[in-house]
Order: structure tokens, then sequence, then C-alpha cells
């Protein structure tokens, strides 16, 4: 896989789910609590687009995402390359098949304040964002949060909610200037999830990078 798609894709390491919008929830950070506070597991498809500061279109990708909170999730990209995102509880790792490599390092520092803790972690959103606008914008309603932490590498990040109070997308704006979108669909909450899918073993032959001592 190219070094630029690849660095499209890592930044986000994402999985991503949420629950009904909450009427009674003030601001967004409150609202984004409410909705993780009832999260279990979530499964759904996803498109993810990366756009530059000018608006143009540099990366798009389609794939598949699980989520077991707390700290486990697991995203597929299918197209255009595969590439494989786990989180097990513990460590993630990180599976790129063109290259016949992964890398493994432990969860806090994989996650950090990024927007995988956010959404799979089960830490407080107010920890780590700070409550921005909430905003309806093209039919879905924003909820638009701030790291609170100055080495982010994202200036803002924004879930967005459809008619119906379900998750509809999400938005990563980084400190490039650099948009990344991704919608969803086929989102399924309350599944039944099973451990077999959030753990992770290097394919043989593979090259184990990072804390390749953990198993």
């Amino acid at each position: 896989m190219p070094a630029k798609v690849r660095a499209g894709l890592r930044p986000v390491l994402v999985g991503l789910a949420l629950c009904p919008l909450t009427a009674f929830a003030a601001d967004s950070v409150a609202r984004v609590d409410a909705y993780l506070a009832s999260l279990q597991t979530l499964t759904a498809a996803f498109v993810q687009v990366v756009q530059d500061k000018q608006g143009q279109v540099t990366e798009r990708a389609t794939g598949t995402l699980s989520i077991s909170r707390p700290n486990r999730f697991r995203w597929d990209y299918r197209e255009p390359y595969a590439q494989t995102i786990v989180a097990d509880g513990r460590k993630l790792w990180l599976y790129d098949p063109d290259l016949e490599q992964v890398t493994v390092r432990s969860l806090e520092q994989g996650l950090g304040t990024t927007p995988a803790m956010l959404l799979s972690g089960s830490g407080k959103v107010g920890d780590a964002f700070s409550a921005g606008p909430i905003e309806p914008q093209q039919k879905l309603t924003w909820c638009r949060l701030v790291p609170k932490q100055k080495g982010s590498d994202f200036e803002r990040v924004s879930l967005g909610f459809d008619g119906r109070n379900e998750l509809a997308a999400m938005e990563l704006v980084d400190k490039l200037g650099q948009t990344t979108t991704i919608e969803f669909s086929l989102v399924r909450r309350g599944a039944a999830l099973g451990d077999s899918l959030f753990r992770f073993v290097p394919p043989k032959g593979a090259d184990v990078i990072g804390e390749a001592a953990a198993r």
C-alpha cells in the first residue's frame, strides 16, 4: 500500500459508534457522554473520505467496523487497500497485508486522545475534549468537540446524527487543515460480538514491530 494512503488511515484508528441523541443533554460533551454510557456494542459499514485544505478529495476508503466497549474495536478496510486495526483491550494491532507487516503497541500509547479513544474508551469525554457547539447542518445534527491536549493531531472532532437520532457520520479536522469524513450505514447496536473478533494473531511470515513480545 502506498505510504500516503496508509498515513491517511492510521490517525483515525477508527472504530465508531454512538447511541441516540439525549434530549436533556446541555452541550456536546454531555450528549456524547450520554450516548456512550448506554453503548455496549456496535457494528457498521463505512465510507471514509479525506479532503485537503482546498477541499479536494485525496483519499477514499470503505470497510466495516465493530466496537465492544470498553477498549475493544476492529476496523477492516476493504477498498482500495486492505488494512486491519484491532484493539483487544490491552494492545493495539495494525496489520498491513501488502507490506506483510504488523505494528503492535500498548493501547494507551496507541490511542492517546484520538477519536478511537473517545468512542471505545471507558473514561469521560470531558477529560479529553472541550465542548463545542451543537449545529444542524445538511440534515444532520453535529456535536463539535475540541481536544484539550495541545499535542493532539486533531483540531476538532464532530459527530453527526440524522433525523432519527442515529449516528450517521464523523468529521475529523487535523492541524494541517485536512478533513476526514466517515459516513456510516447498516448501523447495528447491541449485537452479541464474540471475543475472537477482537483477538489478533499475526499471520505466519509477517514482520512484527513495536511491542512484539506482547501476546
